[in-house]
């Protein structure tokens, strides 16, 4: 039997392989979109993982390098409390010897001084006494 070319009968297959075909491509999308959502957050975590061990890193630099300054700043400190305590010694040293120094011309001046001073009482005396007699 011959079978005659029926257009609706085509054309309802054409619309109900389409209509599939389209359900499927919808349901493809939703997959890959599902498995691109699996795939960003995988890489964000990924991500998450590499930027937490690279600050942990850092703060260890930071860290060592804090530690190392405070190391030299305590050193020098000592050195210039070392250099400071020897200056003050030199220091005090000079203005002892001055002290002294001072003191002993001091001591000469009185001494001076009072000779001068004794001798012109000596005179004094003697002249009295000679205007007495």
């Amino acid at each position: 039997m011959p079978t005659k070319f029926c257009l609706t009968k085509f054309s309802l297959t054409i619309a109900a392989a389409l209509l599939a075909l389209t359900a499927f491509s919808y349901g493809q999308v939703g997959t890959d979109v599902k498995d691109a959502a699996k795939d960003t957050g995988k890489a964000t975590k990924k991500a998450a993982v590499k930027t937490g061990h690279a600050t942990e890193k850092a703060a260890d630099k930071t860290e060592d390098t804090t530690e190392s300054a405070a190391k030299k700043t305590g050193h020098a400190t000592k050195k210039a409390a070392v250099k400071t305590g020897e200056a003050t010694e030199k220091a005090a040293d000079k203005t002892g010897d001055a002290t002294k120094t001072v003191a002993k011309d001091t001591g000469k001046g009185i001494k001076k001084g009072t000779k001068a001073v004794g001798h012109g009482v000596k005179k004094g005396a003697e002249k009295t006494e000679d205007v007495v007699k």
